[in-house]
């Protein structure tokens, strides 16, 4: 199996799916891109670590981490290895004391994880075979991880644009604080944009 690296070109909001979400991975060297549907809980756990944001209390990958580090196990690499009726299956690459031990996972999951362990993701020249497209560089759909424009709700950047730089530090303290991450995520985004 000839393994392809990805990297993720990053989210927009579902063209076809209400409430979903489209990750996008890009291959590596080449143009082809692969969308995978994910749901509003799973974007979110992705957003959060692309956007370099801290939750006040551990989410659920956040923990699956450190319940790893704490046993010494090592995420190696995420491969996506099988597309079957148009759902994407996962497997994590981990290692304990240098035994490697293959899980399934959603690839959802997988992503969430391969983002905090800082790890590859891989697929197959098969699957981009079957589910790669090209996209245009300049699509104003998505959402890329320098950009950080994850913006699921209806509240927009320019909503903190009559904020003082120490109301938005306060106002990001609390939507953090609250756990509210979409809102945190703007707010960040407007005190970069004044720096």
């Amino acid at each position: 199996m000839q393994k392809v690296r990805l990297n993720i070109l990053g989210l927009s909001v579902s063209q076809t799916q209400s409430g979903a979400y489209a990750l996008v991975l890009a291959e590596e060297n080449g143009d082809r891109r692969i969308p995978i549907i994910i749901g509003p809980v799973e974007a979110q756990a992705i957003a959060i670590q692309m956007e370099g944001l801290k939750p006040p209390r551990p989410l659920t990958h956040d923990l699956i981490k450190s319940i790893a580090l704490a046993f010494d196990i090592v995420l190696l690499e995420v491969t996506i290895h099988k597309l079957e009726e148009g759902i994407f299956f996962s497997e994590l690459l981990c290692e304990m004391e240098g035994k490697k031990v293959r899980i399934d996972s959603r690839t959802s999951d997988a992503i969430a994880l391969a983002l905090r362990f800082r790890c590859p993701i891989y697929t197959t020249e098969d699957i981009l075979l079957k589910a790669g497209i090209v996209l245009e560089m300049n699509d104003e759909h998505i959402t890329r991880p320098a950009d950080n424009e994850y913006q699921p709700s209806k509240t927009t950047s320019t909503t903190y644009e009559k904020f003082t730089l120490a109301d938005l530090e306060a106002a990001l303290s609390e939507a953090i604080q609250h756990e509210d991450y979409e809102k945190a995520s703007l707010i960040r985004d407007e005190i970069k944009r004044r720096k």
